[in-house]
């Protein structure tokens, strides 16, 4: 037992109080000094130093184990809910040998050399983005800038035909709920099921037009893999598609604009990266550890663990990696972990996890946020936020992103 109680009526973890989306790194300072292996209300176990969430990820005896994790939390009757039923489908929930077979399909798309070849590319949408409305003198970093990249890049690989994409712009952000640790309400589940249903939809009229005419995309080599036999149910194919769809955007759309804020936020750091611009790529990698996009990702012990920084964890028991924690962790950053530095030495940071499950789209997703802030910061050079001090949270919080973030120049 932990000597440091901590007081009756403020728990340490309660991940979606105001406070907490606001800026969750006090609280994490709290937890690993008081608690660093914390037990929650929920029965969940939460990891909050580097050591211990960089273990977690990458020892085998940790799992996704999803169905047998989510009937616990809510009741044998929840994998009939559309929603977790497609997500037990998706490959970032899944063990081997089924995520080994998922990933191995979708995982050429996104090799080192293709998403570097992607780079004119990126580049002319963020151009076109700037174009659309550098003579308007305002805009929001989000809604305007932030989103039209991921979203538009995503829609090339999947090949989501340009006629069909407008409704992708204008498609709300309200998904993050999903993947939170907090259990979500009947209403909840019900908008979920309803969002999925949706993505179900359009994702089936989509295989059968690239059935019909096949091309160079991730869809179409995601239905021949379909009808090649066993290697995907239809289920498998639509849930991932929907999966590839929410991550090929979601996290990005949260780097660029966390970064952008954090480099108002500090003046200082903004004009070093306009003075020196070669600053740019060691700049992203510490606005990953600065303030994460995804804060937590989580594991399932598939054995008894007998000591995980000094706690025994039962098998079948959830464990939640504080991915924004560990880096902030001062064993790890020493000089000032909540400070932005973009001349930081040797930042690694875990925002895109580890072990099997670190993220295929790690590479596209830092060069299109280099591309797009080093664009912006050139071609809009005396852009200001209008309140760096009040900016409008999401109300959620493992996908850490700002709803607007309203600019003028």
């Amino acid at each position: 037992m932990n000597e440091q109680v901590q007081p009756a009526g403020d728990p340490l973890f309660n991940p979606l109080a105001p406070d907490f989306i606001r800026n969750p790194y006090p609280h994490y300072d709290r937890l690993r000094t008081v608690d660093p292996i914390h037990e929650t209300p929920f029965g969940q176990f939460v990891a909050s130093r580097h050591a211990d969430v960089s273990l977690v990820m990458r020892d085998k005896r940790f799992g996704k184990d999803f169905v047998e994790r989510t009937t616990r939390r809510y009741g044998p009757e929840i994998m009939k809910e559309p929603v977790f039923r497609s997500m037990s489908y998706w490959m970032l929930q899944a063990d081997p040998p089924d995520h080994t077979r998922l990933r191995g399909l979708v995982v050429k798309a996104f090799t080192a050399r293709r998403v570097e070849d992607m780079r004119p590319r990126i580049q002319e949408i963020v151009d076109q983005t700037i174009d659309a409305v550098k003579d308007r003198g305002h805009m929001d970093l989000i809604e305007d800038f932030a989103f039209r990249l991921p979203v538009t890049i995503i829609c090339d690989m999947l090949g989501i035909p340009e006629e069909h994409r407008e409704v992708f712009y204008k498609s709300s952000r309200e998904g993050g709920r999903l993947l939170d640790p907090v259990p979500m309400t009947p209403e909840e589940i019900a908008k979920g099921n309803a969002a999925n249903m949706m993505a179900q939809m359009y994702f089936q009229q989509l295989f059968e037009l690239r059935r019909r005419s096949p091309a160079d995309d991730l869809t179409t080599q995601l239905v021949q893999a379909e009808e090649d036999g066993n290697k995907l149910t239809n289920e498998e194919l639509t849930a991932n598609i929907i999966l590839l769809f929410g991550a090929g955007h979601e996290t990005t759309v949260n780097l660029i604009g966390n970064g952008l804020l954090a480099l108002h936020r500090n003046p200082d750091q903004l004009a070093l990266l306009k003075a020196q611009p070669d600053l740019i790529t060691n700049a992203i990698e510490e606005f990953l550890r600065y303030d994460s996009s995804v804060q937590m990702t989580g594991r399932v012990t598939l054995e008894e663990i007998d000591d995980l920084g000094g706690k025994r964890i039962p098998k079948g028991e959830s464990v939640l990696c504080l991915l924004g924690s560990a880096n902030h962790d001062p064993a790890v950053y020493p000089d000032h972990p909540d400070r932005l530095d973009i001349t930081r030495p040797n930042v690694r940071p875990l925002s895109f996890g580890g072990g099997i499950h670190f993220c295929l789209g790690a590479q596209l997703a830092r060069i299109e946020a280099e591309i797009a802030i080093a664009t912006l910061l050139r071609r809009l050079p005396d852009l200001r936020i209008d309140d760096v001090e009040n900016p409008a949270w999401r109300p959620t919080f493992v996908l850490r992103g700002l709803r607007h973030l309203p600019a003028s120049w």
